[in-house]
């Protein structure tokens, strides 16, 4: 099964800009929305609205709670995303190759 989260959850993600050194994938939920386990190569996140989620990355739990505006380094990873606010959630990723 494809790890791909325009693939896993492409109800979601949508790639917004490619090519052979990025992938830009603009992110969008609302509140209680659960993605499917997927995989981001090592990423910056560019936060565009305030939410709290839950990511869950081999099996552990962990809280995520950020501000619009903010600039994240990912290492890439697989997880499950939740919404667990009561804001929708909407990120930028811009994965390296």
């Amino acid at each position: 099964m494809s790890q791909n989260p325009t693939e896993t959850d492409g109800d979601l993600y949508a790639i917004i800009f490619e090519n052979e050194r990025v992938r830009v994938l603009e992110y969008r939920d609302t509140p209680g929305t659960r993605t499917h386990e997927h995989h981001h190569g090592d990423s910056l996140m560019v936060t565009l609205s305030d939410f709290r989620r839950e990511i869950t990355v081999a099996g552990t739990i962990r809280p995520v709670e950020l501000a619009a505006h903010q600039l994240q380094w990912l290492p890439a990873q697989n997880h499950v995303g939740h919404n667990v606010g009561t804001t929708d959630t909407h990120v930028l990723f811009v994965e390296l190759k």
